[in-house]
């Protein structure tokens, strides 16, 4: 099998910073957008709101929350099966939430929306307490 390796072009910089323009990187902004959004969807679900944006938003809210621990605990994958993985393991755990919540006769939209927002929140956490810190075996040559 051959490696096909790609060429930077002589206008780049030498010293590996990112060039000014469109040619950038978006990815930090768009994971701002995203967060806003779903962080408004939560918020309009848990205060009852009568807007038409709330139900959409809140179901970005409801994908986006767990899919971004459970992708943020994927990460050796590629980048297209991280997110199809994440994707489907945040229907998993809304379904297994609103499961939850049926079996003991306590269902609400308040309560789902705390329940998914915990679970992610602890994945997030778990993730972060999990990775190691300082230099690894690789790193120091052995």
């Amino acid at each position: 099998m051959q490696t096909l390796r790609i060429k930077t072009s002589s206008t780049a910089s030498s010293d590996g910073a990112a060039r000014p323009g469109p040619g950038r990187d978006l990815s930090p902004l768009l994971a701002g957008a995203a967060t806003a959004v779903a962080g408004c969807g939560a918020v309009l679900a848990l205060v009852d709101s009568d807007s038409p944006l709330r139900g959409p938003l809140t179901l970005f809210f409801l994908l986006a929350a767990p899919a971004a621990g459970i992708a943020a605990a994927l990460r050796g994958l590629e980048p297209f099966g991280r997110t199809v993985a994440a994707v489907a393991g945040s229907v998993v755990v809304n379904m297994v939430v609103a499961q939850g919540m049926l079996a003991v006769h306590r269902w609400s939209v308040r309560g789902g929306i705390v329940a998914v927002t915990a679970i992610s929140a602890l994945v997030l956490l778990l993730v972060l307490v999990r990775r190691p810190r300082g230099r690894t075996a690789r790193g120091q040559g052995i």
